[in-house]
């Protein structure tokens, strides 16, 4: 038995066009027999660095060459029984040149390639027709967008929330007015700031509100300069005839809304047709790194390969807490991601204190919490291999989690005191006696009513909004809290994790943990964002021995894989069945 060492130079590898992407052929040239290349990218994804040549030879792929050809495929995938790349991933294929592969490149692929090179030398500055002031960072991500667009068909804009992510992009579309009618994609409770913001900052565009029964007739007529502001489940309603236009930028507001590629806002998304896409939100990975695929199959599809490819190469890796497979996708989603955090680029922001405040139950309110956990428990213990144990065991843990809250939330007519509310009713009054005004997060609307109606009997102001607030309500609800007109501003999670600009408030409170600590995040800065003076404190409730204990713990995990990930490493913290048990039971 021999070995032998092969170098790059014994390889060939072809890229030529195919459809939307680019085809990879080849072969490693070894004497007196050929291996394909795909069957060399077998052997390297097996793990494996020795190819047999037949009667007991073999030959050693040296280390320069694997770690090319393994970072140069790292988002190729099969489509149709070939390999085949985006061309996004032209400069992944320049280490495959220094480690002496031949290649042989079609003129398309060569252009791509030089089109990255020359958005490098790219030199953006403010349009004329964008009135205001960017911030030194905002310049940078307006910049960073518009060298997306000379070279790549979508981005996405993660910074931190409160940052200006809507003047940054409104800065970056008055300087493409020229290339088409733009679409912006947002919830229906920011629409409305996407109209004023426009009108402030870019008064050359002009917004559209793309709803009601005559809807229809604006596509007709749109031309550059228009900009059309729709809802997620317009877009998802309406999918069919938005697909008919041909939109010069297509902007998705909290682009998180189609994190399920299965989703019907998500095929609608994928199905626009657009010259450039930009995808903003502060949360661009919330549970899983699937979130990232499903975020890029919108804006530049194939770059992280196809769905399966992906689950495998990294998705299943990472969740088994591997290294390098983390590092892989931050590599590849890196180019097309811009994310800046507040506490880096927003010097001029006040400070932001945590606090968690731990409420010890009483004696009546723990008999009532033990005796929901005990019969919950019961329920589930001759149930552990039924398929449907996840969803029940959910079931009892939202109950559980109400009952830390306030023990009518569980048993209507109870008549127990909540330690919780007991507790925010003395902390609202020291703010109050202070001249401070605060939100109230939950996302229990039955707690947020009794903590409403304790609050009242009190004599504080109330301003309060929900999923099902109107529109127009919710802002003068907000309009009246910012001018003064409120002391306490209650607020539903869900409601309340987007457009909104509460910096009246230098108090936040949350009453519940919920499961994503970036949901949470996104709440808090409806208070601590660019525009307010003060220090924002934020009080976190949590009763003790309960499961809201270990609901904290769990942001720990999420957190991690957030804010890691996104710098090249992270965690699964995908919630299992296990995990629910040992909540319930712990």
């Amino acid at each position: 038995m021999s070995f032998s060492s092969v170098s790059g130079s014994a390889v060939r590898i072809g890229v030529r066009s195919m459809e939307q992407w680019f085809g990879l052929e080849g072969e490693l040239s070894l004497p007196g027999k050929e291996v394909s290349l795909e069957s060399l990218l077998e052997i390297l994804e097996s793990g494996r660095r020795f190819v047999e040549v037949g009667d007991g030879d073999w030959v050693r792929i040296d280390e320069r060459l694997s770690r090319a050809l393994e970072q140069a495929v790292a988002g190729a995938f099969l489509h149709k029984g070939q390999r085949v790349i985006s061309p996004l991933h032209s400069p992944a294929l320049e280490g495959l040149t220094r480690a002496g592969v031949r290649l042989e490149l079609s003129p398309d692929w060569s252009a791509a390639r030089d089109r990255i090179r020359k958005a490098d030398d790219y030199v953006w500055s403010p349009p004329e027709g964008f009135v205001g002031h960017l911030r030194g960072y905002q310049h940078e991500g307006a910049a960073w967008m518009a060298r997306c667009a000379e070279w790549a068909p979508g981005c996405c804009l993660a910074d931190d929330m409160g940052l200006g992510k809507t003047v940054q992009t409104l800065a970056l579309l008055v300087g493409r007015i020229r290339r088409g009618p733009v679409l912006v994609v947002a919830p229906a409770s920011v629409g409305l700031n996407w109209i004023r913001e426009a009108a402030t900052f870019a008064p050359s565009l002009r917004p559209r509100v793309y709803r009601g029964s005559d809807r229809a007739a604006l596509l007709s007529e749109i031309a550059s300069g228009d900009v059309l502001v729709t809802s997620w489940s317009l877009l998802a309603r309406d999918a069919d005839a938005l697909a008919t236009v041909t939109f010069g930028t297509v902007v998705f507001d909290e682009a998180q809304a189609a994190k399920n590629p299965d989703s019907a806002r998500s095929l609608a998304a994928r199905g626009l047709r657009a010259e450039f896409r930009v995808a903003l939100t502060g949360t661009p990975v919330e549970n899983r790194p699937e979130d990232l695929w499903a975020l890029f199959a919108i804006l530049a599809p194939g770059l992280l390969g196809s769905r399966e490819t992906f689950r495998r190469r990294y998705a299943l890796p990472i969740g088994r807490g591997e290294q390098e497979p983390r590092s892989r996708l931050a590599l590849l989603a890196r180019p097309l991601l811009l994310r800046r955090l507040k506490r880096d680029v927003a010097k001029e922001l006040p400070a932001r204190t945590e606090v968690d405040v731990f409420v010890q139950l009483g004696v009546d309110e723990r008999r009532l919490y033990d005796d929901v956990r005990r019969t919950g428990l019961a329920a589930l213990a001759h149930r552990r291999s039924d398929n449907q144990l996840r969803f029940q065991a959910l079931s009892l843990l939202t109950r559980l989690r109400q009952a830390a809250c306030h023990p009518r939330l569980v048993r209507q007519e109870s008549t127990v005191r909540s330690a919780k509310l007991e507790r925010v009713l003395e902390l609202v009054r020291e703010l109050h006696e202070g001249g401070h005004k605060a939100l109230i997060f939950s996302q229990f609307l039955g707690h947020l009513a009794l903590v409403r109606e304790a609050l009242m009997q009190e004599g504080y102001r109330l301003r309060c909004i929900d999923g099902s607030t109107p529109l127009e309500e919710r802002q003068r609800e907000i309009d009246a809290f910012q001018s003064g007109d409120g002391d306490v501003f209650l607020i539903s999670l869900k409601a309340g994790g987007v457009g909104l600009n509460l910096t009246a408030a230098s108090y936040v409170f949350h009453l519940d943990p919920w499961w994503n600590p970036a949901v949470e995040d996104q709440a808090t800065d409806r208070a601590h964002r660019i525009g307010q003076t003060r220090p924002v404190t934020v009080y976190r409730l949590i009763a003790r021995d309960t499961v809201e204990e270990g609901i904290v713990q769990l942001h720990k995990a999420k957190r991690t894989l957030v804010d890691e990930l996104l710098a090249g490493s992270g965690v699964s913290a995908s919630l299992k069945a296990e995990q629910i048990l040992d909540m319930l039971e712990g």
